[in-house]
């Protein structure tokens, strides 16, 4: 897909569409959305917008992973030095509620840039849990 507000809201619509189909419940499908629109927001951020991203969304048997690809070898997402509880920041979170909903993610430069790889547990009361 090309990085854009419309493709994004498609994105959202086919992860919900893609995880309620193998039986993930909504509350997890929500942390993966989530998740999924802030890391394509980093690579917007790093590439420009209508960059050329390649997004996946898995079910398994231990949670769900999300991958993200982007052109872009050399910018690395880095966090900010802000609270997520700081009422006064515009901005700066994401990265922070990715540590928290996907604690262990990481980076892999790859041939033709770099993706974004993390796992998110099944919430509690999912069937998969």
């Amino acid at each position: 897909m090309n990085a854009s507000a419309a493709h994004l809201r498609r994105v959202r619509e086919l992860a919900d569409k893609t995880l309620c189909e193998a039986g993930v419940d909504s509350g997890t499908s929500e942390m993966v959305q989530l998740v999924a629109s802030e890391l394509i927001g980093n690579s917007v951020r790093a590439c420009g917008d209508h960059v050329p991203l390649v997004i996946e969304v898995d079910a398994a048997k231990d949670g769900v992973s999300v991958k993200v690809h982007d052109p872009e070898p050399e910018l690395l997402p880095s966090r900010r030095q802000v609270a997520l509880d700081d009422e006064e920041a515009e901005s700066g979170r994401g990265l922070g509620l990715v540590d928290v909903l996907a604690p262990g993610w990481r980076v892999f430069r790859t041939p033709v840039g770099k993706q974004i790889v993390c796992s998110l547990p099944y919430s509690e009361g999912d069937g998969h849990a």
